[in-house]
């Protein structure tokens, strides 16, 4: 195909293709060998060139040594011994240092052999040390040439440590200079090449996308049929007189929309401060609860005053449920994720409600083969989950009934590998008509429900990038299907 007889709309996005793989590809190479350019940069610096350093204090260490003996020969003065002690201190630490710095097995078998002759050395320089103070001059003078060589010997090995250290500078320094020499390679291709795309995406703009608009803002007359075989561009004067015949709708819309944008405002104020005013409520709702129950252990109490306590204490039960979800609900704790098996989530929360589900009358089956693989999550949440889903199922069943729990993993082509947690009871069933509120915040079937339970269940499981479905017909019971992802 001609490139004249290719749409504007394909010219372009041929040319945006193009800019955008020169800039995606030049600039990830060129972050790659800069960031490499860094890490041999920092090599060079951070251990290359100390050990250097090093290396050069190693051989300075040693030739004081060697010094500070012929200074004592002279004259005898014991401060050279002294500080002989201490460069030998320093050579030793220094030699130390080396070995935490040398990462070659060549660099380690020169210092090896260092220490080892160094050590020789030292023992029979002592020897020197003992004839000069026992007044013996000249057999220590004699021992003194002797182990000359052995001095020597190690001067080299440390000129040769510090040659191994300066090579590998001199490679640092060719494989920068090899990875610039790409850098520079790469502008110099990827510059003229996104020039030549930047000036033909100019020459199609100014000709086929701004020509055309200053043509429909000087027209006269915008139903001509030339414009009726145009491309897009062109085609764009027929149309904006109609989009001038729907400003007024906008606007009407645009005002509406203001309005409920500052009515969602006031409502999330409103918002907080309820959630305020739940948190200030909480703890005297404590006190009082605490207070009643130590009223009906110490009072003596007739059978309508237990009752009346009875009742007391479970609508106190019933706010702080209330007030306990509504907080979840409106400051969700943020997940502490361990390592953890949803079974142990689900054995917890049965644990919990051992004495609830048999108060109701319901007996629960858990169809488990064998334990659910470990997954990252919060098992504190999870547990929230089922123990709030058990709880909805046993009150929903009046006369009692029963549960079954079915854990499995299988492979899903949405989300790949998955752990599957289905809670069923045998209850009445949700009605179709409100099967797609159930997840909403407030929204509750029964009398005395806060609408927050499954509100809360569901934002838990989104947070694990799960996902939370109901099966169910009227009649004939719920299935509520947890799938968590197994990375």
């Amino acid at each position: 195909m001609k490139w004249r007889h290719i749409s504007l709309r394909a010219k372009i996005l041929i040319i945006l293709t193009a800019l955008v793989l020169i800039t995606l590809v030049g600039g990830s190479v060129t972050m790659l060998l800069t960031y490499r350019i860094g890490v041999l940069t920092s090599s060079v610096v951070d251990k290359d060139v100390a050990a250097l350093d090093n290396a050069q204090e190693l051989e300075t260490a040693l030739v004081m040594q060697k010094g500070l003996l012929t200074y004592y020969f002279l004259d005898g003065n014991t401060e050279w011994l002294n500080q002989l002690d201490a460069h030998r201190v320093a050579f030793e630490e220094l030699l130390k240092k080396a070995r935490d710095t040398s990462y070659t097995q060549t660099q380690r078998d020169i210092l090896n052999q260092i220490e080892s002759k160094y050590i020789r050395y030292s023992y029979m320089r002592d020897q020197v040390v003992s004839l000069y103070k026992a007044g013996k001059r000249e057999a220590g003078y004699s021992l003194h040439q002797e182990i000359r060589p052995q001095f020597f010997a190690i001067r080299d090995l440390t000129d040769l440590y510090k040659e191994a250290h300066e090579r590998r500078i001199s490679q640092a320094r060719a494989q920068l200079k090899s990875q610039m020499a790409v850098i520079n390679t790469l502008a110099l291709v990827a510059m003229p090449g996104a020039l030549l795309m930047g000036l033909i995406l100019a020459y199609i703009l100014m000709k086929q996308v701004l020509q055309p608009i200053r043509h429909l803002a000087m027209a006269t007359d915008p139903a001509s049929d030339k414009y009726l075989d145009s491309d897009e561009i062109e085609a764009l004067s027929l149309r904006v007189h109609d989009l001038i015949q729907d400003v007024d709708q906008t606007q009407t819309q645009l005002k509406w929309s203001h309005e409920h944008l500052l009515q969602s405002e006031r409502l999330a104020q409103v918002g907080k401060l309820a959630a305020g005013v739940a948190h200030s409520i909480r703890n005297p709702l404590t006190s009082v609860k605490m207070r009643l129950f130590s009223l009906e252990r110490t009072l003596s109490l007739s059978m309508s005053q237990k009752e009346d306590f009875e009742v007391i204490s479970e609508e106190i039960r019933h706010i702080d449920t209330i007030v306990r979800n509504f907080l979840e609900f409106s400051r969700p704790p943020k997940l502490k994720m361990q390592t953890v098996s949803p079974s142990d989530a689900v054995d917890m929360a049965l644990q919990l409600l051992r004495h609830r589900l048999e108060s109701y009358g319901v007996e629960v089956e858990l169809g488990r083969s064998r334990r659910l693989p470990e997954i990252s999550a919060d098992p504190e949440q999870l547990k929230e989950v089922f123990v709030n889903l058990l709880v909805n199922a046993c009150e929903v069943m009046n006369d009692g009934g029963s549960i079954v729990i079915e854990e499995r993993e299988r492979v899903t082509e949405e989300m790949g590998r998955v752990l599957t947690i289905k809670v069923t009871d045998d209850g009445p069933g949700i009605p179709e008509s409100v099967k797609d509120k159930i997840f909403e915040p407030f929204f509750s079937t029964k009398e005395e429900g806060t609408g927050l339970g499954l509100s809360i269940v569901n934002r838990i499981v989104g947070e694990h990038r799960g996902k939370l479905d109901v099966e169910s017909q009227e009649g004939q019971g719920t299935t509520f299907i947890i799938t968590l992802p197994f990375d």
